[in-house]
C-alpha cells in the first residue's frame, strides 16, 4: 500500500523572494551589460557637395573600400591593445545636411574588415550639394560619437573634402568645441579645386592630440592617401608601426 506523504509547503515569502532573485537574474544580462573596448572609434565624414562629381564621388567611395582591404591597414589595427576599431561613415554637405550610410561596424579581423568595404562599395550616394560646411560636418560627426557602442581609447573625426567652409557656423568654432571635447580631428584635403586647400586644413581644421593630414594632390591619389592616413590614425597608440 503507497504511503501518502504531506503536501510540500513553501513560505509564501521564501518562495516571493526566489522569484524576484531569478527575473533579477535574468535582467542583469540586459543592463548591465558593459560596452566593448576597442582602440579607435573612427567616424568618416565623405565630401559629396556640389563640386563633387559622381566620378570623384567614386572615386572617393572605392578609395575607402580598397583601404580597409589593405593588409596594412589590417596589420594597424592587428597592432592596438583590443586589436579591434569600430568605424561608420557619412556623407556631408550643408550644415543640417548629414546622412550616414554605414552604421557603426567593429573591425577585428580579416572577415570584419571586409564587410566594412564591401558596406561602404553598397552605400549610394545621397547628397549632392548645399554647400561645403565643414563645421557642420564635424558637429554631426561628434554626435555619431555619442551613440557608438563601444568603449574607446580614442575617438577621432576624418574629414575628407575639396573645398574650405563656405556654410554654416565658422569651422574653428566646431574644432575647437571638439579638441575640448576630447576628440580628434584629422584631415585629408584634395587639392584639385583649390590648391592650398592643405593649408587651410592645417591652420582651421585639424586639431587635438596627434592631429594631422594627408593630402590627395588629385582624386586619382584618393585612395592611396587614404591608406597612409588611416594606418596612421589606426596605429597612433604604436609609435613603433608608426615608424614603420
Amino acid at each position: 500500500m503507497a504511503t501518502l506523504r504531506a503536501p510540500l509547503f513553501v513560505p509564501r515569502r521564501r518562495l516571493l523572494c526566489g522569484v524576484t532573485a531569478a527575473l533579477i537574474g535574468a535582467a542583469l544580462p540586459m543592463t548591465a551589460r558593459a560596452a566593448p573596448p576597442v582602440d579607435l572609434v573612427l567616424v568618416l565624414a565623405v565630401d559629396a557637395s556640389g563640386s563633387v562629381s559622381q566620378q570623384r564621388f567614386e572615386l572617393q567611395k572605392q578609395g575607402y573600400a580598397a583601404a580597409f582591404r589593405d593588409p596594412r591597414v589590417l596589420n594597424a589595427i592587428r597592432s592596438g591593445a583590443t586589436q579591434s576599431i569600430a568605424v561608420t561613415m557619412f556623407q556631408w554637405t550643408g550644415p543640417r545636411l548629414h546622412i550616414q550610410v554605414v552604421p557603426w561596424m567593429l573591425i577585428k579581423d580579416e572577415a570584419s574588415a571586409n564587410a566594412v568595404a564591401a558596406a561602404i562599395e553598397a552605400s549610394p550616394r545621397q547628397l549632392f550639394g548645399g554647400g561645403t560646411s565643414i563645421s557642420g560636418a564635424i558637429d554631426y560627426a561628434r554626435l555619431l560619437l555619442a551613440q557608438a557602442p563601444y568603449e574607446p581609447a580614442r575617438r577621432v573625426i576624418d574629414v575628407s573634402g575639396d573645398g574650405s567652409n563656405n556654410s554654416g557656423r565658422p569651422v574653428t568654432l566646431a574644432r575647437d568645441e571638439a579638441v575640448r571635447a576630447g576628440v580628434a580631428i584629422n584631415g585629408l584635403p584634395i587639392l584639385t579645386v583649390e590648391p592650398d586647400l592643405d593649408g587651410y586644413y592645417r591652420d582651421f581644421v585639424i586639431g587635438g592630440p596627434g592631429a594631422f593630414m594627408v593630402p590627395a594632390t588629385s582624386y586619382e591619389t584618393f585612395a592611396e592617401a587614404i591608406i597612409k592616413k588611416l594606418v596612421n590614425e589606426i596605429a597612433a597608440n604604436d609609435p613603433g608601426v608608426l615608424r614603420r
